[in-house]
């Protein structure tokens, strides 16, 4: 290719990955009893989305 190709090339579009959500999770950092982690851990993966499950239960109870 010729320096004016190069030049005139566009990124491509990004399109992989899961797409957005329409309430994104907020990123924050949390500190939890040992024995917390440990059992929610200890279930398949997801441990994460399983506690934030609990929480909105919570939540949604009070």
């Amino acid at each position: 290719m010729t320096d004016e190709e190069l030049s005139q090339l566009q990124p491509a579009a990004r399109t992989s990955g899961r797409p957005k959500a329409d309430t994104p999770k907020q990123p924050i950092s949390i500190r939890l009893a040992p024995q917390v982690v440990e059992y929610f851990k200890a279930g398949d993966p997801g441990w994460q989305t399983r506690i934030d499950a609990v929480l909105r239960e919570y939540v949604a109870s009070r």
